[in-house]
């Protein structure tokens, strides 16, 4: 990563961490702000327009727990002046938790059968596929377990949004429970340690869902992004298959 144009110009009176942002924070984005902080790190830095989560001396670190694409104006902008990592969890357990409508009491528990893996990064990256290229950017996964609180509506209460099916419960909050691993991405081609080590030299969609045990989106997903950074190249067809190669 290439050093940042201009110093991260902070106030160094008192206090150093504001509460600007933070009113609305969720329990998972502020237990792994507290779990990646060190000592040193200034929190809630206001810069340029923004809220950073972290800054660490040049570094400007944002906690993202779902929806890449929400940063599509935020990142490019900030990456023109400063070094960012961009930090995201990905559930590798989740537990379900039902409480009442206090949001408190708990009702029933029971773990869900989904189990999340590095390679679920890419359903987001498709949104942003060429900041990995950008030299200013590092990206930070974190395997995590969690719990989802869903919380029993009181009597009348609408629906947090409009549904076909409307349950009687809706998605509360998501608690941390502990960061079991974690992959820094450095550069674009640190994607390459996702491809299996099966594959042959060229290779379909339906070649690296079968090497990724099944998972067709997930091989649509990551040929997708990783065209975007010229780490594969469509190499001709096999039938009405793309083939691709690796750069």
């Amino acid at each position: 990563m290439r050093k940042s144009k201009n110093p991260i110009q902070v106030s160094h009176g008192e206090p150093k961490k504001v509460t600007i942002g933070t009113l609305a924070e969720r329990s998972l984005h502020a237990a792994l702000k507290k779990w990646y902080a060190q000592p040193g790190d200034l929190l809630e830095v206001p810069l340029d327009g923004y809220h950073i989560d972290l800054v660490r001396g040049d570094l400007l670190i944002e906690i993202q727990t779902r929806n890449f694409f929400a940063l599509k104006r935020k990142l490019p902008k900030l990456l023109e002046q400063h070094q960012l990592r961009l930090v995201h969890p990905i559930a590798l357990e989740k537990w379900l938790v039902r409480v009442a409508a206090d949001g408190e009491t708990e009702l029933a528990r029971r773990r869900s059968p989904k189990r999340g893996a590095m390679e679920d990064i890419f359903d987001e990256l498709v949104h942003v596929p060429t900041l990995l290229a950008h030299p200013n950017f590092s990206l930070d996964i974190l395997l995590i377990r969690e719990e989802e609180l869903r919380r029993v509506r009181k009597a009348r209460e609408k629906p947090a949004r409009r549904t076909r099916f409307p349950r009687d419960w809706d998605r509360h909050d998501h608690r941390l429970l502990e960061v079991v691993d974690s992959q820094l991405i450095l550069s674009a081609q640190d994607l390459r340690r996702f491809l299996p080590t099966t594959l042959a030299p060229e290779f379909t969609n339906r070649d690296l869902a079968n090497a990724l045990g099944g998972n067709y989106h997930r091989a649509q997903t990551m040929t997708y992004v990783l065209r975007q950074l010229n780490i594969i190249t469509i190499n001709g067809k096999r039938g009405n298959s793309l083939l691709y190669k690796l750069q």
